[in-house]
């Protein structure tokens, strides 16, 4: 039995690979990169699949671990960032609202602590199940029960505590 062609897989998961990929690396170049090295240990290693319904398991899995390990890189040689950049960046028009709020709440999961923040993405982001979280994570479903209960317990309090930008001023006279 053949499995699916790259093509159809890259035509499937791109999206949700990505959308992963961004919810953890936070920036939009390592996401890409992510998603690309995801794509690229596809095209080189699918063969040894042998469940085609694992497809999409085996795609986050790698996904998650090609992360970790340019976490640990990244711990060992970090990046320099340049101040001087910001006066070169062109102004950005504001966007509509709920873009706004999308940001929102990008941003604060890009703040939960990292040990639950996976968990937290596939849940919510890519509607994954507990089992199939437990697989790509390589956790007990009982440990992604809890990190999700504890990342969405730090997410709720991060959104409660900014709250929406027109209501900031209001929670403090209630």
């Amino acid at each position: 039995m053949a499995g699916p062609t790259f093509e159809s897989v890259v035509a499937e998961f791109y999206e949700p690979l990505y959308r992963f990929a961004f919810s953890l690396a936070r920036v939009e170049a390592d996401a890409c990169d992510l998603t690309q090295q995801t794509f690229y240990l596809w095209a080189t290693n699918s063969h040894q699949l042998r469940d085609p319904t694992k497809t999409r398991t085996w795609l986050f899995t790698t996904l998650y671990r090609a992360f970790l390990q340019s976490r640990r890189r990244d711990l060992r040689f970090p990046k320099q960032e340049f101040d001087e950049t910001d006066a070169d960046m062109p102004w950005v028009e504001p966007v509509t609202a709920r873009h706004l709020d999308t940001a929102q709440v990008l941003e604060a999961l890009g703040r939960v602590d990292q040990h639950y923040q996976a968990a937290v993405s596939l849940f919510y982001l890519e509607e994954c199940s507990y089992k199939e979280i437990a697989l790509i994570l390589d956790v007990p479903i009982g440990t992604v029960k809890s990190r999700l209960t504890r990342g969405l317990a730090q997410l709720k309090r991060m959104l409660i505590d900014t709250g929406p930008p027109d209501k900031i001023g209001a929670n403090q006279h209630d």
